[in-house]
């Protein structure tokens, strides 16, 4: 059983800005949502009050268009993860968060929601820009959520960006593809991209802080892989490190799809640092953990890694015993998502649906994620016999306009570029490669922006 689940009080401003803004203003694939079949909802019974408006004539768009829903058709979103290759496990409990999402959150205005077929976008510019293109020729489409990285998220936002859609994505951390955080936007930021993951300038900062205070060292070196998401958060990392006093003594690069590491790991030993920060992805990381014995100096440095391999498949590799990853805080407590969902009751329905744990860390990102948009979505749409009409830019705005919205993650409030995430970050160690589950609970180090 499912339930419609709608706006709280606190949220009803959104839909009044929404509404009033409708009422100012002058495709062929209905694939069915993916989700398992034989799911059991989280979401207890609820009275049902609806907030999607009923008109009698039919409003008209604004500059960005929008989409017509027929009596009877499905809402049509897309969902764009990586679904395959060694980050696979990074992906999947994304594609897995929004199909529960969607059925946990219902019809809208008595109509479906369709994910349609889940899209592969890679770990890539070339797997966005390609699930991009494909995405904006479904004119029906109202949103996406994706991308799992940064690097497919700069390639795909530009075009959902200019065919008028929005695209929320769980995991995608990179500044670029915000803000600075102070009302600069970032070199790939474009209008109408959002994300529940956090801003990687915070996450810098906390490892910084970690390194600096937990740990007490004063040297670090960095690796990235050229990626947007590597390179903004080493810079990240890099610039708050040494506001605390700490000098990076080398900052170097590997290439995706190496396996060699020991001539990067000699570069890094030459330096002597006391701490490594690689926050790279699961293949070329792994292989650093491997490699890392067969390099002379680097017996007293520390690693650490971050979200994009905070997986299992890099925490069950023996070698990555006792390192440290960085990622968002997987303690949730008693926060309760705006469909009546918390941490412990979708890990028990993911698990019974799946039959296994989710693979990596941004499961509850992409639950919320999915309902953020849906509610966007149902505050604009207006009822007309039947037929839903949904003004793409008053989806914009509403998203835009959210605050106070709970989530699984905690209370999200967007910012004029799209940040709405919780920004609560963690550090974990990795005590058991044998028992990857203990390590997403071992946190040793918290930090929330202040």
């Amino acid at each position: 059983m499912s339930i419609n689940k709608r706006l709280p009080a606190a949220a009803m401003l959104v839909v009044a800005f929404a509404l009033v803004a409708a009422a100012c203003g002058t495709s062929d694939d209905t694939t069915t949502t993916a989700a398992a079949a034989g799911a059991t909802t989280t979401t207890a019974a609820a009275e049902e009050t609806t907030t999607t408006e009923e008109a009698t004539e039919e409003p008209e768009f604004g500059a960005l268009g929008g989409v017509i829903v027929a009596s009877g058709d499905e809402i049509q979103i897309r969902v764009s993860q990586v679904l395959s290759g060694a980050n696979e496990g990074l992906g999947v409990p994304n594609l897995r968060g929004v199909e529960l999402a969607v059925a946990d959150y219902g019809d809208i205005g008595g109509h479906a929601v369709s994910i349609g077929t889940p899209q592969d976008s890679l770990c890539s510019a070339e797997g966005g820009q390609a699930v991009g293109q494909a995405i904006v020729a479904q004119e029906d489409v109202i949103g996406v959520i994706g991308t799992s990285c940064s690097s497919a998220g700069v390639a795909m936002s530009a075009l959902i960006s200019e065919a008028g859609m929005v695209m929320i994505s769980p995991s995608n951390t990179s500044p670029a593809l915000t803000s600075d955080l102070e009302g600069t936007a970032g070199s790939d930021y474009n209008p109408g991209y959002y994300r529940t993951a956090h801003n990687d300038l915070f996450q810098g900062a906390a490892v910084a802080e970690f390194v600096a205070e937990f740990l007490g060292v004063t040297t670090a070196a960095t690796i990235h892989d050229g990626s947007s998401y590597a390179e903004g958060l080493v810079t990240a990392f890099g610039a708050a490190f040494e506001e605390l006093g700490g000098t990076i003594t080398t900052a170097t690069a590997v290439s995706v799809g190496d396996t060699d590491m020991v001539p990067v790991l000699t570069e890094i030993a030459a330096g002597s640092p006391e701490v490594l920060f690689y926050p790279i992805f699961v293949d070329e990381g792994s292989f650093i953990a491997q490699q890392w014995d067969s390099v002379a100096g680097l017996e007293e440095t520390t690693q650490i890694g971050a979200d994009g391999i905070l997986t299992d498949a890099y925490l069950e590799v023996p070698e990555t015993l006792d390192n440290y990853l960085s990622g968002p805080n997987l303690d949730y407590g008693t926060n309760v998502s705006e469909t009546g969902v918390n941490a412990e009751s979708f890990l028990a329905t993911y698990e019974e649906t799946y039959g296994e744990a989710p693979t990596a860390v941004f499961w509850a990102h992409s639950y919320d994620a999915t309902v953020l948009l849906l509610t966007a979505i149902e505050a604009v749409a207006v009822d007309v016999d039947g037929s839903l009409f949904i003004d793409r830019q008053l989806v914009r705005d509403a998203l835009t306009a959210t605050r106070d919205f709970a989530g699984i993650i905690g209370t999200m409030n967007c910012d004029d570029f799209g940040d709405c995430g919780a920004n609560r970050i963690a550090l974990y160690q990795n005590a058991d490669p044998t028992n990857v589950a203990d390590a997403y609970t071992n946190i040793v180090f918290e930090w929330e922006p202040s």
